[in-house]
């Protein structure tokens, strides 16, 4: 799972990233509202943390213009200000859920898990299934009948966007975006070399499932 952090105080904004990676997500972080929103608008995330006072865009403007968009990423809106109005505006702007500071870690942790089991195929476990696998989300393990096998955080993200995806084509660029995020300089090879890594894993599990590469795009899967 990658989330979005868009906070203009840096310390937070580190704290947060630090908190959500030893939870196990892969966290990027903004600074401000132009910038959350042209990462926002990738359709990498499965969760975005907004604050409301940015600098360049404030988080009502970017959550307003992300919806206009169309994109349904859910969106938990972070902010000092507890005035009623302030809540009433952020819901109306299509936030999902709305978080005052200060606020425990354990609780925002929890708000992160709930607005992800969102997602039509976690809403009811916290795992991925797609013709004989199972992937754990919690444990990173991929299990094919009795056996299993536990994967990488970068197998994961892979696996589990192309699972998320069943037999629709995921090119290498989302692929690169998705797993290592914009500010890597991670290539194509990058990529070639964990769709190796995962392809000996499913031979280990005797999976019918199979990773097909589609020549100069990218990778689905058949089963």
């Amino acid at each position: 799972m990658r989330v979005l952090v868009v906070e203009d105080e840096v310390r937070l904004a580190a704290t947060l990233q630090d908190l959500l990676e030893l939870n196990g997500y892969t966290a990027d972080v903004c600074h401000d509202g132009e910038a959350g929103l042209d990462n926002a608008l990738s359709s990498i995330y499965d969760v975005i943390l907004l604050d409301v006072m940015l600098p360049k865009l404030d988080g009502f403007t970017v959550l307003r213009r992300l919806r206009a968009e169309g994109n349904s990423t859910p969106v938990l809106m972070l902010t000092a200000k507890s005035e009623t109005a302030d809540k009433v505006t952020g819901l109306d702007s299509g936030a999902d859920y709305y978080l005052t500071k200060p606020f425990e870690p354990k609780e925002l942790l929890a708000c992160v898990r709930a607005l992800t089991r969102r997602s039509p195929e976690l809403r009811e476990t916290d795992a991925v299934t797609c013709g004989d696998l199972r992937l754990e989300q919690s444990s990173f393990t991929l299990s094919c009948g009795d056996k299993s096998v536990r994967l990488s955080r970068k197998e994961f993200d892979m696996l589990e966007l192309l699972m998320l995806n069943k037999t629709q084509i995921i090119t290498k660029e989302k692929l690169l975006v998705k797993v290592w995020g914009y500010e890597s300089d991670a290539e194509d090879n990058n990529v070639e070399v964990y769709i190796s890594f995962l392809r000996r894993k499913l031979e280990h599990l005797h999976s019918a499932v199979k990773i097909k590469t589609i020549r100069m795009v990218g990778y689905c899967l058949e089963y």
